[in-house]
């Protein structure tokens, strides 16, 4: 049973299959109405989602297939102390494939040991969200025609941000990608990332406090948001949210051919004001989620069935 838990799961290879096929899907819509009839995803959310649940489940949807599943711990049988495990195998008996984000790290590996169907995590606490990656891999692909040779700049919580974590690990397989980590002291990248990841690939990298400084040599700028849920101290999250905030004047320095990248939801770390900018790409990043899920949910359930 093949389950997507890390972005590391994929090689390069099948990496850049899923994403030319989302270009087909997004070329060729009419032609993957059916393909997943009679088909069933289930949307285990045990951690509150928007984007990523309804992402999910408008992909199976446009697949031509259904969605079961919960949107909080509150409304399942974990509330009663139900085990993943548990869960997973019964959920199994209902449906061919499931998503599940979980506020523990982990939780999903440990729901793949158990479960007769794909798996694909869709965020474990400040690990992993692979799903997010595809879709930031597509995004920038489209918008700078390739995943090679740029450099990009991740700002903002970059201790905590599962989303940069696994968008590190995705880009240091690629060539000449140059990383320019943005963050107060208190939200640096994880060590076991900068060591195990950065180093270890020997990509090029600078860590750094101020955006204005490196803004001028940036090709991609991904922006994220200081996450209160993370934080175990109400203080030092409000001492730090809003440690980075892009408006206007800091886009004056800025490459014309700038790309802004955020995961969303956005509090308040990108000016409503630049939402307008050609160089705004998240909105456009958020639709090529659907896409790359549909191609995840495809391919996925095409091995099962070999």
């Amino acid at each position: 049973m093949r389950h997507l838990i890390d972005i590391r799961d994929l090689t390069q290879a099948e990496i850049v299959s899923l994403l030319d096929l989302a270009d087909d899907i997004m070329a060729r819509r009419e032609d993957y109405r059916e393909v997943c009839r009679y088909k069933k995803l289930a949307t285990l959310f045990f951690e509150p989602s928007t984007r990523t649940r309804l992402s999910f489940e408008a992909a199976m949807m446009e697949l031509g297939g259904k969605v079961l599943g919960f949107s909080e711990a509150a409304s399942s049988s974990a509330s009663k102390g139900e085990s993943v495990a548990d869960t997973v195998r019964v959920v199994g008996c209902y449906a061919d494939i499931i998503a599940m984000r979980h506020p523990k790290e982990g939780a999903p590996l440990a729901a793949a040991l158990h479960s007769t169907v794909p798996i694909i995590n869709a965020g474990d606490g400040g690990h992993n969200h692979p799903t997010q990656t595809l879709t930031d891999l597509l995004t920038i692909r489209r918008e700078k025609g390739s995943l090679d040779g740029f450099t990009i700049g991740l700002c903002g919580d970059l201790k905590f941000g599962r989303t940069v974590h696994s968008l590190i690990a995705a880009l240091t397989r690629c060539e000449g990608v140059r990383f320019v980590c943005i963050s107060p002291e208190e939200l640096r990248l994880p060590g076991y990332v900068r060591q195990d990841v950065l180093e270890r690939s020997g990509a090029s990298f600078a860590e750094v406090r101020d955006l204005a400084e490196v803004m001028p040599e940036l090709d991609v700028l991904y922006m994220t948001r200081v996450q209160r849920e993370r934080f175990f101290n109400e203080e030092d999250y409000l001492r730090l949210k809003d440690s980075y905030i892009l408006t206007p004047a800091k886009l004056e320095s800025a490459k014309s051919s700038l790309s802004i990248l955020h995961p969303l939801p956005r509090v308040n770390e990108i000016d409503t004001a630049i939402d307008s900018d050609p160089r705004a790409c998240y909105f456009r990043q958020a639709l090529n989620g659907k896409f790359v899920r549909m191609a995840l949910i495809l391919k996925l359930l095409e091995e099962a069935e070999k």
